[in-house]
């Protein structure tokens, strides 16, 4: 299709020139349109414009949505056990997060595409330099328990995050980007959010991305299990810790009523007997299925498998400090050894996407393309353990957990840094001794000299960025201090452009390359089973579950 100009100037009026700038990309073929439309969102512009832009711009018009199906259905779910007492501000789990979601709702949401979709709010936009962003709220919705949803609603739930005091679990997300009482109400649906420095990607710290940033009354003093109060397709029916939860339609829903009469979910300590009420009919999906434990169901004529390309990774970090990976040529030895394609063709059965030793997975629209992919080159290898004076090689302890396929990812490794004399001793824990408080001191993840920790998916690399690579990082297992990447960092998470991202990203790619603080071998595709004849489920990478749309034949 051919460029209509005169379209495309009557679009650019009153836009600013971030978003003119970023229309210029498109019409140039400097960025593609899935990068345009996922870029557009973040930046506040409405799909309905994307789409129009883009046809405007001889890309044609997106493609229709599906066809909704047959509502009445009673949906079943089978999902891990909740880990805690399901709380908004501290919950952790992957059980419980997706029992949350069902009830309590975000501003927008982050869909597999990466692109933000509005929820409560309706449209949201930065300063000139992303210091406050300001969010514009649906009107007319309203909790469960029946009051309408407004401005200060989304401040006292964001502040409760905000607040080292409460221990939440989403400091991670927000220290050093928003404070408590750095979120304002500027009327009944406004809400401004003024940022320690600028942030780029902050939408994506308030979507569907940061799984505790659901939107709940300003009223809420905890207990949350006792009300599952939120604004959500769904409310609570029965919740049974420890055994499973129930949900019926919410009709007094601000937007389409879900078309499920029932949701059921049940909550299994194990992924086998998940497989097995699959396939004798005892529930119609696996939230989350791994790969190797899910070899015969990917087989199976009776299930169909959403597979989401995500971000989400085992990270295997080394002592940047002192032992024998202090020095930067053996990390890169370490690095050198391993045989990504074999990883992702064996290892995870073509489900994974390789990784190049920095967060910047493919999924990503920043992600410098141009920056060479390592491989295997055990020649190389040895020449760099010689160089460092290694030789000869050494001996060191691998620690991990027991999750996924994190242990088999470990015997691999252990055999292929044979080959430059290393000798790995695993030590494989369960998740609660291997996490430990999560603090310095008193953690085999965050005090092991060499370990591999599995870091979920974000739509966006910044807490990836910080949390294990900044020099002040608060799970910087390696140890890594590097103040050019430091700054490289804060001046990715600062650009609100693009294009500013991507330069900045291919120079952070590169540095981590040189400096191998942590080796990125894969990223895995996130897996969820389903009977034959279940639609319009729609999971997230996040381990989320949108069931409002599910119908069964």
């Amino acid at each position: 299709m051919s460029k209509n100009y005169r379209i495309l100037d009557l679009i650019r009026r009153g836009r600013t020139p971030l978003e003119n700038h970023l229309i210029d990309g498109l019409i140039d073929g400097r960025i593609s349109r899935r990068e345009f439309v996922r870029h557009g969102s973040l930046l506040g512009l409405s799909l309905p414009l994307l789409g129009r832009i883009g046809m405007a711009a001889g890309f044609g018009a997106a493609p229709s949505l599906a066809r909704a199906g047959a509502p009445g259905a009673t949906i079943r779910v089978g999902s891990s056990v909740p880990a805690a007492a399901i709380d908004p501000v501290t919950i952790a789990d992957a059980g419980g997060l997706l029992v949350m979601q069902q009830v309590a709702e975000f501003l927008c949401v982050d869909g597999p595409d990466l692109v933000l979709k509005p929820a409560l709010a309706e449209s949201w936009s930065p300063n000139t330099d992303g210091t406050v962003w300001t969010f514009k709220l649906r009107k007319g919705v309203k909790f469960h328990s029946g009051g309408e949803m407004k401005a200060e609603d989304v401040v006292a739930s964001i502040d409760r995050l905000a607040d080292p005091a409460n221990s939440s679990n989403a400091l991670s997300v927000f220290s050093g980007i928003l404070q408590k009482g750095a979120t304002k109400k500027v009327d009944d649906y406004t809400v401004e959010f003024h940022l320690d420095a600028p942030n780029g990607n902050f939408p994506y710290m308030v979507s569907s991305d940061n799984y505790n940033a659901v939107i709940i009354p300003a009223s809420y003093k905890g207990g949350y299990e006792q009300s599952f109060d939120g604004t959500g397709p769904f409310k609570l029916e029965k919740y049974t810790p420890k055994v499973g939860a129930s949900f019926v339609r919410n009709d007094d829903y601000w937007g389409d009523k879900a078309l499920p009469d029932r949701t059921e979910f049940t909550f299994f300590t194990d992924i086998q007997p998940q497989i097995l009420a699959l396939q004798g009919g005892q529930i119609d999906i696996i939230n989350q299925m791994p790969v190797l434990a899910g070899v015969a169901v990917l087989n199976d004529p009776n299930v169909d498998v959403i597979s989401l390309k995500s971000s989400a990774h085992q990270q295997l970090h080394m002592h940047c400090d002192e032992g024998p990976t202090k020095d930067a040529r053996v990390r890169r030895a370490i690095a050198l050894c391993l045989d990504r394609e074999k990883l992702a063709a064996g290892l995870m059965k073509g489900r994974s996407a390789l990784g190049n030793d920095s967060p910047f997975a493919p999924v990503y629209p920043s992600t410098d393309t141009s920056v060479p992919q390592r491989k295997q080159d055990i020649a190389q290898a040895k020449q760099l353990m010689e160089a460092a004076g290694a030789g000869k090689g050494f001996k060191m302890t691998l620690t991990t957990e027991r999750y996924l396929e994190i242990p088999e990812y470990a015997q691999l490794i252990q055999n292929w840094v044979k080959e430059i004399g290393i000798e790995l001793e695993l030590n494989i824990l369960d998740q609660s001794a291997y996490y430990g408080d999560a603090v310095f001191g008193k953690s085999n993840w965050l005090d092991s000299a060499m370990g591999i920790t599995d870091y979920g998916h974000r739509g966006v690399p910044n807490v990836y960025l910080a949390a294990p690579l900044k020099s002040d990082g608060t799970w910087n297992a390696a140890h890594f201090k590097n103040k050019d990447y430091d700054q490289m960092a804060a001046s990715y998470i600062a650009a609100l452009d693009l294009e500013a991202q991507k330069a900045t990203a291919g120079k952070i790619q590169k540095l981590l390359l040189e400096e191998t603080p942590v080796i990125f071998g894969y990223f895995y595709d996130y897996l969820t089973a389903m009977a034959k004849g279940v639609t319009g489920v729609q999971p997230t990478a996040m381990s989320q579950l949108f069931l409002e749309k599910a119908s069964k034949a």
